[in-house]
C-alpha cells in the first residue's frame, strides 16, 4: 500500500514538474522569438518623397526582383503586374545593376497589354538605391518616338516628292536655252515650265499648311464658327474649277448651331474636299454637299459621282502623298496631301472623318462634328459678324426630297472702299 502511495505521488509530481517544463520551455521561446531584431532592409530616408515628386513611373525591387514599391503610372505602363516585374529587359537591367552597382540608362520598346497586342517606348534609368534595393525610373517616349517617326518620314517623302518639279524645272530651263532659236519649241517649253512652277508652288503652299494645322491648338485659339458660313465659303472658292468642267456644286440642308474651332482651317478642309471631288470626277456631273444635325453632331457629306476608289486604296487614302493613280494625280494637279490636312483640321476639332466609295460609282466624304450645346451657342442674332451674309442665296427647285432646300451660292460683290 505504502509503495503504490508512492508510486501515485511521484507520478503527480512527474507529471507537474512536465507541466511547469513545457510551460518555462515556451515562455523561454516567446521571450527569445520577441528579443530577436531583424535587420531588415530600409530604404534610405526620403527616398520615398524624392520619388514621388519625380512625375515618373518608378519601381523599386529587392534582392530577389521581387517589387517592393511601385506607383500606378507603372502599373498603368504595364512594368507591373501585382508585385513581378512583367519584362524579362527590364529584370536583365537590375541584375546587371546588382552584380555591378553602375547605373544604367537604356531606351526599350516593350509589348504593352494582357497579349502584348500593343507597345510602349521607355526609357528606363536602373540605379541602386540603398543597400539592397534597385530603383528602375520609367519615363514614357511612346508619343516622342513616333513624333519623330512621323517627322523623319515626312522629311523624306517631302524631299523625294520636291524632287520631281524641282528637276522637271531645271531640265525645262535647260531646253529652252538650247532650242531659242526656235520660237516654237520656246513656247512649247514655256508652257510646261509654268505648269511645273505652278504644281511646285501648290506643294509648298499645303506642305506649309499640314505644319500649320499640326502645330496650332484649336482647343485655346478656337471660336465659336457657323458651319453654313464656312461650306459656303469653301463653295465658292472651288466654283471657278468646277464651272471650268461644267460640273454643278449643290447644297443641301442647314446646320442650327455652331461648333467651336478655327474657320481658317475649316474652309481649308472643306474646300480640300470639294476641291478632290471636282479634281476626280467626269465633266457635267454634279457634286453634292449636305449638311445636316442630329444628337449634338453637326454631319456634313460631299458627294462626286467620280470614278470612285478601290477598297484596298481606302484605308490609305489619308496618308500624307498617298496617291491612289499617281500619272491621274499629277495630270489633275493634285499633291497627295489634301485629305492628309482633312483628317488633321478635323481631328484637331474633336471630330471624324469617313469614306464611303466603290469603282464607277463615286465617293462620299462624310465629317462629323460635335456642336455647341445650345445653352452656349446658337445661330440665331448673329449679326454682322456673321459672313455667310457675304454671299448671296441663288434658290432652285430641284430637291432630292421634298424637306430639303437647295442652295447654290455665288459670291455678293462688296461696294467700294470710300
Amino acid at each position: 500500500m505504502d509503495s503504490l502511495l508512492i508510486a501515485v505521488l511521484a507520478g503527480v509530481v512527474g507529471l507537474a514538474i512536465g507541466v511547469v517544463g513545457m510551460h518555462a520551455f515556451r515562455v523561454s521561446e516567446r521571450q527569445r522569438a520577441e528579443g530577436i531584431d531583424v535587420d531588415e532592409p530600409a530604404m534610405p530616408e526620403g527616398a520615398t518623397e524624392v520619388l514621388a515628386s519625380l512625375g515618373l513611373a518608378y519601381i523599386v525591387v529587392d534582392t530577389v526582383d521581387g517589387v517592393v514599391r511601385a506607383n500606378p503610372a507603372a502599373y498603368a505602363f504595364g512594368l507591373v503586374r501585382g508585385h513581378t516585374v512583367v519584362h524579362q529587359e527590364v529584370l536583365g537591367l537590375t541584375a546587371r545593376v546588382r552584380g555591378d552597382g553602375v547605373i544604367i540608362e537604356e531606351q526599350l520598346e516593350l509589348p504593352r497589354g494582357l497579349q502584348g497586342e500593343t507597345s510602349i517606348v521607355v526609357s528606363l534609368r536602373v540605379a541602386p538605391l540603398g543597400d539592397e534595393y534597385i530603383l528602375v525610373l520609367a519615363d514614357d517616349r511612346t508619343e516622342v518616338s513616333r513624333t519623330e517617326a512621323v517627322r523623319n518620314d515626312f522629311v523624306a517623302n517631302v524631299s523625294h516628292e520636291l524632287k520631281t518639279p524641282v528637276g522637271a524645272i531645271s531640265l525645262l530651263a535647260e531646253t529652252i536655252e538650247d532650242a531659242a532659236d526656235d520660237p516654237d519649241a520656246v513656247q512649247r517649253f514655256s508652257k510646261r515650265l509654268h505648269k511645273e512652277s505652278n504644281r511646285l508652288a501648290v506643294l509648298v503652299q499645303d506642305i506649309i499648311e499640314l505644319s500649320r494645322v499640326q502645330g496650332k491648338n484649336v482647343v485655346h485659339a478656337g471660336v465659336p464658327v457657323d458651319l453654313n458660313a464656312v461650306l459656303a465659303d469653301a463653295v465658292d472658292r472651288s466654283r471657278l474649277p468646277a464651272e471650268a468642267k461644267q460640273i454643278e456644286l449643290r447644297v443641301g440642308g442647314s446646320l442650327p448651331r455652331r461648333v467651336h474651332g478655327d474657320p481658317d482651317q475649316l474652309t481649308m478642309a472643306f474646300r480640300n474636299l470639294i476641291d478632290n471631288a471636282v479634281r476626280y470626277s467626269p465633266e457635267v456631273t454634279r457634286v453634292g454637299i449636305g449638311l445636316s444635325s442630329r444628337d449634338g453632331i453637326a454631319q456634313i457629306t460631299i458627294t462626286d459621282q467620280g470614278i470612285g476608289i478601290a477598297p484596298e486604296n481606302q484605308e490609305r487614302i489619308f496618308e500624307r502623298f498617298y496617291r491612289v493613280d499617281a500619272a491621274r494625280s499629277r495630270s489633275t494637279g493634285g499633291t497627295g496631301l489634301g485629305l492628309s490636312i482633312v483628317k488633321h483640321v478635323i481631328g484637331n476639332h474633336g471630330g471624324e472623318v469617313a469614306l464611303w466609295s466603290q469603282p464607277g460609282r463615286g465617293s462620299t466624304f462624310t465629317v462629323r462634328m460635335p456642336e455647341l450645346e445650345e445653352g452656349l451657342d446658337s445661330l440665331s442674332g448673329l449679326g454682322d459678324d456673321a459672313a455667310v451674309g457675304d454671299l448671296a442665296e441663288t434658290f432652285t427647285s430641284t430637291a432630292s426630297t421634298p424637306s430639303q432646300t437647295v442652295r447654290t451660292y455665288t459670291a455678293k460683290k462688296q461696294p467700294p472702299a470710300e
